[in-house]
């Protein structure tokens, strides 16, 4: 098994053993279940671009193009979609918007990564056990919390690629939002349930800016 890289992590410190497999096989990994980004883009309006930089095979970019984005997206393995060999923790230059699941063992990195990049909006699926850690509490929550956390009622299960579906997730996930132009404290929000099954209908989707595109 390969190691970390370090130079990924806030502050160097090694991450806890409860990461997926993939964060650390690289060519392995787990998708995105598509219902997982509908709630975000029902929820959450995003004006301009959006980039997607760890896109995988592209689940979560095309829900986001679907719902009327301009999307950009990329990753750093070579996976079937998008632009492979692209690092988002070296790369340089403003985007409007990011948008996207992170490697666990990395989640901290991209915090502080997309919070340089992305001039309007930084959206991470995250687990919800994030909010946790001293460490954390003391960079992140003290100085760049979130603006809105939107708890799923429902939970996630990711499975590997092409894996069988079986089983039910044991792991609470939300939606860390960090919105530029928000003012006051953080909010704490949550899902509503029908998502996973597909019936749930929004009590008024969030308008949507940006030319459609992947």
């Amino acid at each position: 098994m390969s190691r970390p890289d370090r130079t990924y992590n806030l502050n160097g410190a090694f991450k806890p053993p409860a990461r997926r497999k993939a964060d650390l096989a690289g060519p392995d990994f787990f998708p995105t279940p598509a219902w997982a980004t509908r709630a975000l883009v029902d929820n959450e309006a995003f004006e301009g671009r959006i980039w997607e930089c760890a896109c995988g095979d592209g689940e979560m970019a095309r829900v986001l193009s679907g719902a009327g984005y301009d999307v950009r997206a990329t990753d750093l393995h070579a996976r079937g979609f998008g632009t492979s060999g692209v690092d988002f923790l070296r790369a340089k230059g403003a985007v409007d918007n990011i948008v996207t699941n992170p490697p666990y063992n990395v989640a901290e990195a991209f915090v502080a990564q997309g919070l340089k990049l992305a001039r309007r909006k930084l959206a991470l699926l995250l687990r919800l056990a994030f909010l946790e850690g001293a460490n954390r509490a003391n960079t992140i929550f003290l100085r760049t919390p979130p603006s809105r956390v939107w708890v799923f009622s429902e939970r996630i299960t990711f499975y590997m690629k092409d894996a069988p579906r079986a089983g039910s997730g044991t792991t609470a996930y939300a939606w860390f939002v960090w919105d530029k132009a928000a003012s006051g404290p953080p909010e704490l929000r949550w899902l509503r349930p029908g998502y996973k099954s597909g019936r749930r209908v929004p009590d008024a989707a969030p308008q949507r800016r940006g030319k459609r595109g992947v």
